[in-house]
């Protein structure tokens, strides 16, 4: 018996070695073995580590050469005080006689910022900073102040071109190109916040082409989240070169202090503008005479419409381009001179850059049909809001 038991335990013994020898040595003439699955993630390039490019740690450059090119802008106009409560009333006017009519006069004063885009002088800056003004202001860099005239408005995109003289040049500012900003871009607003004297302030590039806000006529708003306050309006917002890419303009704020939500026009707009207002005093664009309305859903299903596309004639001015080539209330507009229409802001747009005098190809649907009108493009009124 004894000896039946160690045979059977040298046995296990010599098993147990032999199974330990094979699953090291050579595992495959046990079966295969499962490979766990791969987990493939994104990562992150390491700071520093095959970085395509590198944050600069100062935007000092960039400022320095913008600096010298933003002014401060000072405005007055003289106002009248309200007319005394007892001005009409015989009694008094028999004790006093014509003297409650001799009201005093008083000077409201504001503030703003501009940018000087020729050494000639020419200083563009935001239509509502310098409206109503008989007396401006401008004080330079180097701390020089100089009397400004206006040279023209636009209301509708909110910019003014004011002029300076002086005895020498005066440092110009380089314009950038808009079509190469993106989300994202570091961009730096400079102005004259509160009068507290010239700052500048850092921010991104938050979106492009905002519109629809309701604050101009015209609006292709670039959003940045760089501080901009009141006496900002009118300032520079330049790149990470110091090249100017749009004209500090407006913020949307509950409190009147900056939310992070800050708008310039882009400079390729302000360049159009401004170029029209130097050679002419005024910006001509085109303009047809229709109400527009916006199609909605329920609107295009309400009215048997195939789609919401285009944009809906509600009224037509007696006399205007349009009555003369046919255009009537319900039509839809669908192109512009080839240019898609999917609102009434694209409609805007798409109009107003035609040159008055010209005709232009109109795609409309009436009905279930498609219909194709000229029409020739007369000039747009000042401050009118119908296209």
């Amino acid at each position: 018996m004894h000896r039946l038991w160690m045979i059977f335990a040298q046995t296990v013994t010599v098993s147990v070695a032999i199974l330990f020898v094979v699953t090291t040595l050579r595992p495959d003439w046990l079966g295969e073995r499962k490979t766990p699955p791969a987990i493939t993630i994104q990562e992150a390039v390491a700071p520093g580590i095959a970085s395509p490019t590198k944050a600069p740690s100062s935007y000092a450059e960039a400022a320095r050469a913008a600096l010298p090119s933003v002014v401060h802008i000072f405005t007055s106009k003289e106002v009248k005080t309200q007319r005394h409560p007892f001005a009409d009333d015989p009694l008094f006017r028999h004790f006093f006689g014509d003297r409650l009519d001799n009201r005093p006069q008083q000077r409201a004063s504001g503030l703003g910022s501009g940018v000087i885009v020729s050494p000639a002088g020419y200083i563009l800056t935001n239509n509502h900073v310098i409206e109503g003004s008989d007396d401006i202001e401008v004080a330079l860099n180097d701390g020089r102040k100089l009397s400004a005239r206006i040279v023209g408005r636009d209301p509708e995109s909110d910019l003014a071109v004011l002029q300076v003289k002086s005895d020498g040049k005066l440092p110009a500012i380089t314009f950038g190109h808009p079509d190469q900003l993106s989300v994202g871009d570091v961009v730096l607003a400079i102005g004259n916040p509160f009068g507290v004297g010239q700052t500048v302030t850092m921010g991104i590039v938050s979106a492009l082409g905002r519109s629809h806000l309701g604050i101009n006529t015209f609006e292709d708003f670039i959003q940045t989240d760089a501080a901009i306050n009141p006496g900002n309006s009118g300032g520079a917002l330049i790149d990470a070169s110091g090249n100017l890419i749009g004209v500090n303009s407006a913020i949307y704020s509950r409190t009147g202090g900056s939310l992070g939500i800050g708008f310039a026009i882009p400079v390729s707009l302000a360049r159009n503008v401004m170029e029209q207002i130097i050679q002419s005093g005024s910006v001509t664009r085109g303009w047809i005479g229709v109400e527009v309305q916006a199609i909605t859903s329920e609107l295009a299903e309400s009215f048997g419409m195939p789609s919401s596309e285009g944009t809906l004639i509600s009224g037509v001015m007696r006399g205007s381009p349009a009555d003369r080539a046919g255009i009537q209330p319900g039509d839809v507009l669908l192109a512009v001179d080839g240019r898609k229409v999917v609102d009434p802001q694209s409609m805007l747009e798409a109009i107003a850059a035609l040159p008055p005098g010209r005709k232009a190809d109109f795609e409309l649907r009436r009905g279930k049909d498609t219909v194709g009108l000229k029409v020739e493009i007369a000039r747009r009124p000042a401050l009118s809001r119908g296209d």
